[in-house]
């Protein structure tokens, strides 16, 4: 690596501690708390400014899911100091995903954790992965969420190695839609946007899941300058420690659909074969080097275009997510009814059926 390049400027740190104005997280008594959301064993709510100081009692309804009626079937994911498992309602058969995170983690990721709980209780959207239900007890958060029985695209571009245009523009539809109400209703910066955290179901549906290092924005300026997130997906001005606003999520976006129409990562490390052995090698690569393109004499001009109007270096220069829902490549295919339900479903078994 060149001597005086990228390296020295690259901020790999978290907020200075002035942006880190973290309230108080009271573990005592079986409850946690941050600001105006209090979880215990009973459950989740968010408490009036009145009330945080002595915030009264959550009382579970008759018809809420407690942890109590899960029976667990297996494990189906890990990382991030939790797991996630495949659960069932012992009375209704239905499965969940119950994600557990164990909150003996730095203050930091506990208010990210917080952040994560504040999007699920507020979030209503078809294209955001459902939370029903939050609860702390013995050092660990529970979170009851809809469960995809499909995995991930992750999971999808495993089997399948590439998919194609018509399939992809279907699968970006959906992911626009839910980055549209992110966005625009919910004032949030995903920040994680990846081939992970798009889960899928039977029914051809495409979710977006794991807020667990996206932020709410205080102001709807739509700005921020915190580092966190998934760094391969991460775009320019984050990776130099820049203010960013929503349209980092749409490089994400960019770099995760160029991976599954090529079957590969966008940035190819240096040495064929091999992965990026080192990590600021790659940040350099995403920041100086030209963006990457779709090939011309392998796809549509439609999908080269959407690809270009993601990966635009300058994010001034990037269409945001209610832009690309009116660019050709989204409704170029709608005439052909495409059915990711069964493409979805061909492409593997569920993991099990609702």
């Amino acid at each position: 690596m060149k001597k005086g390049g990228l390296l020295p400027n690259l901020k790999l740190t978290l907020p200075p501690p002035d942006e880190i104005s973290f309230s108080k997280f009271l573990t005592q008594s079986g409850t946690f708390m941050d600001g105006d959301l209090l979880v215990n064993r009973d459950g989740v709510r968010i408490v009036s400014q009145t009330e945080v100081e002595a915030p009264p009692p959550i009382k579970p309804s008759d018809d809420q899911l407690n942890l109590a009626d899960l029976d667990s079937i297996k494990v189906i994911g890990k990382g991030n100091g939790g797991i996630v498992q495949l659960v069932q309602h012992k009375w209704t058969g239905q499965f969940f995903a119950l994600k557990v995170i164990q909150m003996n983690v730095e203050e930091s990721h506990r208010k990210q954790i917080a952040q994560e709980l504040k999007i699920n209780q507020s979030a209503q959207c078809r294209y955001v992965v459902v939370c029903y239900q939050s609860f702390y007890d013995n050092g660990a958060i529970s979170i009851i969420l809809e469960y995809m029985d499909g995995g991930s695209l992750l999971d999808i571009l495993k089997k399948v190695k590439t998919i194609p245009e018509p399939f992809l523009a279907a699968i970006c539809k959906q992911v626009l839609k839910g980055l549209l109400y992110l966005h625009r209703e919910k004032h949030v910066i995903h920040r994680d946007l990846k081939p992970s955290n798009l889960l899928i179901n039977h029914r051809g549906e495409v979710k977006i899941t794991d807020f667990g290092v996206s932020a709410i924005l205080a102001s709807t300026s739509g700005q921020a300058n915190t580092f966190v997130g998934t760094y391969n997906y991460m775009s320019p001005e984050r990776i130099i420690g820049g203010r960013y606003g929503y349209k980092s999520d749409i490089w994400s976006l960019g770099l995760v659909l160029l991976e599954c129409a090529t079957g590969q990562f966008p940035y190819s490390p240096p040495e064929q074969g091999e992965g990026w052995i080192n990590f600021y090698e790659l940040m350099e690569a995403i920041v100086e080097k030209s963006p990457p393109s779709a090939p011309s004499d392998q796809f549509s001009p439609q999908f080269c275009s959407f690809i270009s109007a993601c990966v635009q270096k300058e994010q001034e220069a990037r269409q945001s997510a209610h832009q690309l829902m009116n660019h050709p490549f989204i409704s170029m295919y709608e005439d052909l009814d495409i059915d990711l339900s069964s493409y979805f479903t061909s492409a593997g078994s569920p993991l099990a059926t609702l």
